[in-house]
């Protein structure tokens, strides 16, 4: 059997050691926690927090393709030559950025929010 050196010996301790340390840090607290002190001074703090739930389209590009697409054909039905192709594509910039607009603010509106209530323990 082969000796073990110290040197390893004090790595697998150490690596063993943060193991337990990362295991404490992600402790996670609940409600029923609110309040529990601790020997080092802290506690446990919960509070509202509003937070997002999952749309079909965050980033709306729905909205974005849409307003482009529909911008691009009515400047297509301004101006003649040269100017035509201007018109087309500052209508499709145009339309996509009120089309990500209107998307936005009808997600807004739906209220795709919902409040948490999130604990950790804070020190103080």
């Amino acid at each position: 059997m082969k000796p073990i050196h110290a040197t390893t010996l004090l790595a697998a301790v150490a690596l063993a050691a943060s193991g337990v340390v990362s295991a404490q840090s992600t402790v996670l607290y609940g409600p029923e926690d609110e309040g529990r002190r601790f020997s080092d001074g802290s506690r446990v703090v919960c509070t509202d927090v509003e937070v997002r739930q999952a749309d079909s389209d965050p980033n709306r590009i729905g909205g974005t393709a849409a307003g482009a697409v529909i911008g691009g054909l009515v400047g297509r039905q301004v101006g003649g030559g040269s100017g035509r192709d201007i018109a087309t594509v500052g209508g499709a910039v145009a339309g996509g950025v009120i089309g990500r607009n209107v998307q936005g603010n009808r997600q807004e509106a739906r209220g795709d929010r919902v409040v948490e209530q999130r604990c950790e323990r804070v020190w103080r």
